[in-house]
């Protein structure tokens, strides 16, 4: 008794011979049709990929359908993507700046010039930036691990105080838990981070302050390029009743958007949750015990 091979195992010539057709008549109908099929199916997958991610350019979505298992190189992404009107949507002009560095406190030197760190909680850079809503501003405060681009910590009021700044900084600092005398945290020269509720919480941490050169925005270029994220693919043409819908809305995005879905070119395509996730040291950082942080008085 002859036992039948198992699926996938036949043939060309014997599927050719079973169908009564020739092996010529089978490979012209096949360079007629698979290569039509092929090009179906990625366009499908990229027309999902391009109205779920409508920032994302032609260069990012070549990386997600590569991820996906397609092959097909940027020039070839770029157009079908052309052919398809799904090229990315783009930012609206930027508008006002959020700092006061007209101030009296200290303004320290510039220590994240030229660094390029080599693991997480090396370096966080800060920065604060205004969102409309409907009747008035709100102002979100950020820190951006720069190794790994993760946001480390935010916050989002309707002022400028520094209380707002140093609720930021309490979050990345409870959620990172850094190594004392490992990290710089480098920012503007805005009186939020000169001032002395502030400037405490680093020492207490052993966190080592740094501020950028005066008009010089290249010192701080990680967390502007992070801004202009934001506003691209999360603030512009969106309507935020109010500081509680915006609160929810721009933390969805950076949690479960930029941290953990987002590609980042800077980390070969993968977002930053993914990124840290595959680093041995991380959860071994995890560990470390928490410091507590104190009440703030400055304004």
């Amino acid at each position: 008794m002859t036992s039948a091979l198992p699926q996938g195992e036949i043939g060309i010539e014997r599927m050719c011979g079973l169908a009564g057709v020739s092996r010529a008549g089978y490979y012209r109908h096949w360079q007629a049709s698979e290569p039509r099929r092929e090009e179906t199916g990625l366009r499908d997958a990229l027309q999902r990929l391009a109205l779920a991610q409508r920032h994302y350019g032609y260069r990012r979505i070549a990386a997600a359908l590569a991820r996906e298992g397609w092959r097909a190189n940027r020039k070839r992404v770029l157009r079908l993507m052309r052919e398809d009107n799904l090229l990315c949507l783009r930012k609206a002009a930027f508008v006002p700046a959020t700092t006061d560095s007209r101030h009296g406190w200290r303004v320290v030197p510039n220590l994240a010039r030229g660094l390029e760190p080599t693991g997480l909680d090396q370096l966080w850079v800060a920065d604060i930036t205004y969102v409309r809503l409907a009747e008035e501003f709100a102002y979100l405060a950020i820190l951006l691990d720069a190794f790994s681009r993760r946001i480390v910590g935010w916050a989002l009021e309707t002022h400028l105080q520094a209380s707002l700044a140093i609720a930021a900084l309490s979050m990345a600092i409870a959620a990172r838990r850094p190594m004392p005398g490992s990290l710089i945290h480098h920012s503007d020269r805005g009186v939020q981070y000169a001032c002395a509720d502030y400037t405490e919480i680093l020492t207490r941490h052993d966190i080592q302050p740094s501020m950028s050169r005066v008009g010089n925005p290249y010192d701080n270029a990680k967390a502007e390029s992070f801004m202009k994220t934001l506003k691209q693919e999360e603030i512009d043409g969106s309507a935020y009743r109010d500081v509680t819908d915006a609160r929810a809305r721009i933390g969805g995005f950076v949690e479960q958007v930029y941290n953990a879905q987002r590609l980042h070119s800077a980390l070969g395509y993968r977002p930053p949750a993914e990124f840290e996730a595959n680093l041995p040291a991380f959860e071994a950082a995890r560990e470390r015990p928490r410091t507590p942080i104190i009440a703030t008085t400055c304004p």
